[in-house]
């Protein structure tokens, strides 16, 4: 619980003081339209969030408190679902009960999910759980109104639990959409054979109920999904800055489900954690040799619930469940291969059927009653250790690196981790080892350069190295910029020997190149970093350039802001007028928002007049700057080229 913030955190969580603190309503809307992750933007994961913090940065332990509280409610909704489902089935109220205690123990103390419960951004894999329980307990208690005859009454609830709560679940998260197949799993498997519908108006709200909120949503999910894998395949090519194609992906997966599964069947204390980059995607049918066996397993497991629903209706439901619970992360959609977290919700009945033969003590009573008490109790000491871990970031960082040799992100890591604890040289062993390896790795690279600065300076073989990294990543995300921030002044200072301004600048100039990079959004944070290094070196007129330039790659008001806000903070307001006179005269020309909830986060923008009021008063500061004379125009200034 005392564990820091980790990875994607760093790239969700800072949107609670992207625009100051959240006290006030126009700063909350602004907050709440601000995601990017899915079409919806997961505002109601979000708004979780602020349960926990208004502003940024902010303590993680609240935020793990909450997560921590999610997952025992989770738990004890988990209960009443499987202890309906069980009466459902038609056992007697006590085997019931049992099966439903031990299933959700399990569930909630298996030491795979602490990767989701502590990991504080993967709320939006909890919550989607949460609404999902809700919803199907909601649709039951309709189903069962039907029954009775119940027809405004029972449609009513199970419009609510099948719609409402899949909208729900959907503002958490895509996975929430899910909600409507697992009704018509349980609908077909447990309750069509055994629990019919009167017939006149309770059937017909009922078919009704299913069709337009059950068939329809499945239907479309699935068309989607089929889609999107043809397309890919078609394609044939990789995926953006993913190194695999979508059909890659789809051979991968049948191998990634399975180990999936032997996490969940086969605990241990101690797994891979976060990071799962080094995951080998197969290439063909037969490379590697795990590819076709594995998608006959699956297949099998699927087509052996299929075959056994009517003898074995629970274990054909968990089944079942599972494998529905993995189909928008686990198929043709191409995010990351593996990840832990995504077994949260599809797990929700795994260990059921184990729960209901444990309960049925007419045979191996003692047995039975021994794995009842040493199951919940075996899975709580793995749970105790792994969490433990995640409350020692050391450590953390230093067995996720030994359990993944391959991955840039687990021994780029530890490295940092080794970095402040003061152990520079054991971060430049662990660096080098892999970097001769994966010399595309920038990650690698640039933290290479950090430690050796930490121990006397870096070298030309250092620099040389990051400039290989630059030609051939298809990626660099925030690290480089977030890496740069930080080199930039040790390089001006010239507090590490070896590394200057030109050098980094040589870096930008390499990435520039990178085809794989060309993109104009890469190529827009390149260009401005390049006009930071100008501005560092007193050369306001090549970096009114650069930040020009960067500009009209893609014309975004929040660009011109940071980069007229830059010039100014640096001595040069002329030049930052000069930057927002540009933006004038090219704005008819930004970017427009994309669908979902970057449309809607425009229109929130737009309503409040943000962009206007944030620039006029950028205008107003700049100008009474300059009329102050405290901007240096290039006619003080050294010119281009002039020397560090």
């Amino acid at each position: 619980m005392h564990g820091s913030f980790l990875f994607d955190d760093f790239a969700n969580l800072p949107a609670l003081g992207a625009s100051g603190p959240i006290d006030n309503w126009p700063v909350f809307w602004r907050y709440i339209t601000s995601g990017t992750a899915d079409p919806t933007g997961r505002p109601l994961t979000l708004l979780t969030f602020l349960l926990d913090a208004h502003d940024w940065p902010a303590d993680p332990f609240p935020f793990k408190r909450t997560n921590l509280i999610l997952h025992l409610v989770n738990g004890v909704l988990l209960y009443a679902l499987l202890a309906r489902l069980g009466r459902l089935l038609g056992h007697d109220d006590r085997r019931s009960r049992t099966a439903a205690l031990l299933g959700t123990a399990i569930w909630l103390l298996h030491p795979l999910l602490v990767s989701t419960t502590l990991y504080i951004v993967q709320r939006e894999a909890m919550l989607p759980a949460t609404c999902t329980i809700v919803g199907l307990l909601l649709w039951l208690h309709g189903r069962q109104l039907l029954t009775q005859g119940r027809t405004a009454t029972g449609l009513s609830w199970s419009v609510l639990g099948l719609a409402g709560f899949a909208a729900l679940g959907v503002l958490a998260k895509a996975n929430g959409a899910l909600l409507p197949l697992f009704a018509l799993l349980i609908e077909m498997i447990l309750l069509a054979p055994r629990h019919t519908i009167p017939d006149g108006a309770p059937r017909q709200a009922h078919r009704f109920a299913l069709f337009a909120f059950g068939i329809v949503p499945a239907v479309a999910i699935l068309g989607y999904l089929f889609r999107t894998g043809l397309l890919g395949v078609l394609d044939g090519g990789p995926v953006g800055f993913r190194p695999w194609s979508v059909g890659q992906r789809l051979l991968t997966e049948p191998r990634v489900l399975l180990d999936y599964l032997q996490l969940l069947w086969l605990p241990r204390p101690f797994s891979s954690g976060l990071f799962n980059d080094q995951y080998v995607a197969s290439t063909s049918w037969l490379q590697p040799a795990t590819t076709v066996p594995a998608m006959l397993v699956v297949f099998g497991l699927i087509g052996l619930a299929c075959w056994q629903r009517r003898r074995h209706p629970a274990l054909a439901l968990a089944i079942l469940f599972y494998f529905a619970g993995q189909l928008l992360e686990s198929t043709s959609i191409p995010l990351e291969l593996y990840f832990e977290h995504r077994n949260y919700l599809p797990a929700l009945l795994m260990f059921w059927p184990l729960g209901l033969w444990l309960a049925d003590a007419r045979k191996l009573r003692l047995f039975k009653y021994a794995l009842m008490l040493a199951l919940p109790l075996g899975l709580a000491w793995m749970t105790h250790a792994r969490a433990e871990l995640w409350g020692n970031v050391h450590s953390q960082a230093l067995l996720w690196a030994r359990i993944n040799p391959d991955s840039a992100r687990a021994q780029t890591n530890a490295a940092q981790i080794e970095m402040q604890a003061g152990q520079s040289q054991a971060a430049i062993r662990r660096l080098e080892k892999l970097i001769a390896h994966q010399p595309d790795q920038v990650q690698l690279t640039f933290n290479l350069i950090g430690a050796h600065c930490m121990t006397g300076g870096i070298t030309a073989a250092d620099l040389a190295a990051a400039q290989v990294a630059m030609q051939g990543t298809p990626n660099t995300g925030t690290l480089f910029a977030n890496w740069f921030e930080r080199m930039l002044p040790v390089a001006i200072s010239g507090e590490c020997p070896g590394l200057t301004a030109q050098g980094l600048q040589e870096l930008i100039d390499t990435g520039l190149k990178n085809p794989k990079l060309s993109a104009a959004g890469p190529q827009q944070d390149l260009t401005y970093l390049r006009g930071r290094i100008a501005l560092a070196r007193k050369q306001p007129d090549a970096a009114l350039a650069d930040f020009t330039r960067a500009l009209d790659l893609q014309v975004r008001p929040g660009m011109a802001l940071q980069a007229a806000a830059t010039l100014g903070a640096a001595g040069y307001p002329s030049h930052g007028l000069r930057l927002l006179d540009r933006y004038e005269r090219v704005s008819g020309e930004a970017m427009k928002p994309g669908f979902g909830m970057p449309w809607l986060h425009a229109w929130v923008l737009e309503r409040q007049h943000y962009w206007p009021h944030e620039l006029d008063h950028l205008r107003r500061q700049l100008t009474l700057d300059a009329m102050a004379g405290s901007g240096n125009t290039s006619s003080h200034t050294s010119q281009p080229g002039a020397p560090d």
